[in-house]
């Protein structure tokens, strides 16, 4: 892996970040697979593109904070495919309304499109419990 790779992924990293914090929609489809799914880290519910980018939309699903600590991220390339594991502390708020705050380890998978620009297709957060 290149140091370039490293810097360009979790780049894409903080820029999925700084979209669902400005539920920027054209951001985060720039950024996501059509193929994306994601596993909560409250409840490990899975979510694909079109219901996340649905709920970011709408509003119901928001993120005050995410702050991200790329300085501690472990990551690799195999192939096509680059891997970021990452800790993250944020504040969200699901579509019932109730909020959550949490500090997590991710898994962010991200696989190079015919391009070879990265594109996120898979996302899963597990809470770190004190």
């Amino acid at each position: 892996m290149s140091s370039q790779d490293r810097v360009t992924l979790l780049k894409h990293d903080q820029s999925f970040f700084d979209a669902l914090v400005a539920s920027d929609l054209t951001a985060l489809a720039e950024l996501l697979a059509d193929d994306f799914v994601l596993v909560g880290v409250e409840d490990g519910a899975v979510a694909d593109r079109g219901i996340l980018l649905d709920l970011v939309a709408s509003g119901t699903l928001r993120f005050p904070r995410i702050q991200s600590f790329p300085d501690e991220a472990i990551v690799r390339v195999v192939d096509r495919v680059g891997i970021v594991v990452g800790r993250t502390g944020m504040n969200f708020t699901n579509p019932d309304g109730t909020t959550f705050s949490a500090g997590s380890r991710y898994t962010h998978v991200y696989a190079a499109d015919t391009h070879g620009a990265w594109r996120l297709v898979s996302a899963q957060g597990t809470t770190i419990r004190s």
